[in-house]
């Protein structure tokens, strides 16, 4: 049984593998994601973004389209737009875009918040 369990913690797709040995088939997803917590925690986004879509749906973990002309009917002057961004992703194109076509280009004010922009970002904010 050890090989099989061994096999099963090395694998690169442990979250799409049923549990080795006398486990194989009788776990279900919410299991998985304990066995994966203890031996794979590495895997957890993984497991339960698979969780997540069979007793959700798929569109529960895609994220949504980005409507930015949406985004900045649903903001006001004092509830300003915050984007947190995952790595690589970048709005700024699509939202001087946006500045432009509204006539706002030379009022748009952006930061990327990271180690003592905070200050900054305080006194935009403020105006």
């Amino acid at each position: 049984e050890l090989p099989k369990w061994r096999a099963y913690f090395d694998s690169n797709d442990t979250h799409d593998e049923p549990a080795p040995g006398e486990w194989a088939g009788k776990l279900n997803l919410f299991q998985v994601l304990c066995v994966l917590r203890s031996v794979r925690p590495d895997k957890v986004v993984q497991g339960m973004q698979k969780f997540i879509a069979a007793n959700l749906g798929q569109r529960f973990i895609e994220p949504p389209p980005q409507d930015l002309e949406v985004c900045f009917r649903d903001a006001s002057n004092i509830m300003p737009l915050v984007f947190v961004l995952s790595a690589g992703a970048d709005p700024y194109e699509g939202l001087m875009k946006l500045a432009e076509k509204m006539k706002f280009a030379k009022k748009v004010q952006a930061i990327s918040l990271g180690q003592g922009q905070g200050p900054l970002a305080e006194r935009m904010m403020a105006g």
